[in-house]
């Protein structure tokens, strides 16, 4: 069987991988059947140009880390990665700081770890590549002569290509992706934004077969909404009931102005006002962990949210109840999973997220003879499957806050039926199957590459025909 090169930004250790979220669950979850090399930052910091790499095996696999300059941390990682692409692809163009020598580092740094990963490949390696911190990674490997099968998957969501064409680079960058085999997303709406992106930025062809082809590049790219290992909730307590507050509604979200928490305050603030029989009744127990603290707009949006509890406290608490509990830190996961299972409501409201696990794993951790309700903002990846929630539009303060309302007074057997829907969704898109599908298409797209690449064009998709394929995949067709 041939081994695995995963590329991520951040590299964890592989015992300890499935406590850290995120990316490193979702890659810890296969290592049981592959054998993998994990490659990527290990989270250090040299203050000498020396950036080696370090190794360390577990059983079968083994992680490899490298460190980055200080340079290379502020520019490639704070500046590009989150001060240009992060923004942009959550389609926060007013955010996005298109600062000169951010690129340059970006680029530099995507080649030295292309030099580093080229040097421990095996000719029958598969190279599967994650998230938006490596997007020109295949064209250095390449460009290196790496002929082996380069996979890619982008976990957060893609934006209108009207907003990725604001990407000053964006032209070097389409060509960049365009040098892997199979580029994977969360979406079908991600789907087509990216194909539309190909199509106006480089003047890319939808051939009749479903690739994309860029110059003499053939690419493909498919929607993989990543899952969760629904094995690891087995571990919550069968008789954990919920607590004393019988009504608590829980967010978990990291510190972000994507996550959309200003929105989820004044919506539970509405309900109050709204509906002052509650009061005394129901708490919002808000987990934010933090992030990304050294840039301005987290450091804002911590302030507003702080602001925010303040004031609703303010308004609505007495001596022996606190309507908001907002806890700036972070949890472990069994921990978590205890928080979900007790509390009735879960109000997962981002204004923009590639898939959000969080809505998943709440819907996992709960008693399905008296299961709690998942209010989800439509603008999550997850909403396009779990259509059984009570989705909403959270920059719709008024209907978000009716729809906490709904959800505290559902009845039983609708709670049952909605759960019951919910949980066969994600059992089928666990994350066993996501690794296994990704990569069992990422063989056939290489093939399809070596196949097609150098040859003339066959049949493409006229701009009529791809614009009625793209209404259809818009609607979850």
């Amino acid at each position: 069987m041939p081994r695995v090169i995963v590329v991520s930004n951040r590299v964890t250790d592989l015992s300890s991988a499935r406590q850290a979220g995120g990316v490193a669950v979702a890659i810890a979850d296969m290592i049981p059947d592959q054998q993998v090399v994990w490659f990527g930052w290990g989270g250090a910091i040299s203050h000498t140009t020396d950036t080696g790499y370090g190794e360390t095996s577990c059983g079968r696999s083994k992680t490899v880390k490298a460190t980055l300059t200080q340079e290379e941390h502020d520019q490639f990682y704070l500046g590009y990665a989150n001060s240009v692409v992060w923004p942009v692809f959550h389609n926060r163009l007013d955010l996005a700081q298109f600062e000169a020598g951010y690129f340059d580092t970006y680029k530099r740094v995507n080649r030295r770890f292309a030099e580093a990963i080229a040097a421990l490949l095996r000719p029958d390696d598969v190279i599967w590549i994650h998230d938006y911190h490596f997007l020109t990674l295949a064209k250095d490997l390449r460009d290196l002569g790496v002929r082996n099968a380069i996979g890619f998957f982008l976990h957060i969501p893609v934006p209108p290509a009207q907003a990725f064409l604001a990407i000053p680079e964006h032209v070097e960058l389409a060509h960049a992706l365009a040098c892997y085999d199979l580029i994977g997303l969360q979406t079908k709406l991600d789907v087509g934004n990216l194909i539309d992106f190909f199509l106006q930025s480089v003047f890319g062809h939808l051939m009749r077969d479903g690739s994309v082809r860029v110059g003499k590049q053939s690419v493909r790219i498919a929607s993989f909404p990543v899952g969760i290992d629904l094995a690891a909730f087995s571990a919550v307590s069968s008789d954990l009931e919920r607590s004393a507050i019988e009504t608590r509604i829980v967010g978990v979200d990291r510190l972000d102005y994507t996550k959309g928490l200003p929105q989820k305050f004044r919506a539970y603030g509405k309900f109050l006002h709204d509906h002052p029989e509650f009061k005394g009744r129901v708490v919002l127990a808000q987990i934010a962990p933090p992030t990304r603290e050294s840039l301005e707009a987290y450091c804002d949006i911590r302030v507003e949210l702080e602001n925010l509890a303040g004031s609703i406290n303010g308004l609505h608490s007495d001596l022996s109840w606190t309507p908001v509990q907002y806890l700036h830190r972070t949890f472990d996961r069994e921990h978590l999973f205890s928080i979900y299972r007790g509390s009735k409501v879960a109000l997962v409201t981002p204004l923009r997220d590639g898939m959000n696990l969080v809505a998943k794993e709440y819907v996992a951790s709960q008693n399905s003879d008296d299961p709690g309700v998942l209010v989800l903002s439509r603008f999550a990846g997850a909403a396009e499957s779990l259509s059984d929630a009570l989705i909403v539009n959270p920059y719709n303060i008024p209907e978000t806050a009716d729809a906490i309302k709904v959800a505290l007074e559902m009845p039983l057997a609708e709670r049952k039926q909605r759960h019951g829907k919910l949980l066969e969704t994600i059992t089928k898109e666990n994350s066993a199957q996501w690794s296994a599908n990704f990569l069992t298409h990422l063989t056939a797209a290489h093939r399809h590459r070596l196949d097609v690449n150098d040859k003339p064009l066959g049949q493409t998709v006229t701009s009529t025909d791809w614009f009625k394929q793209k209404s259809g995949i818009e609607k979850g067709a």
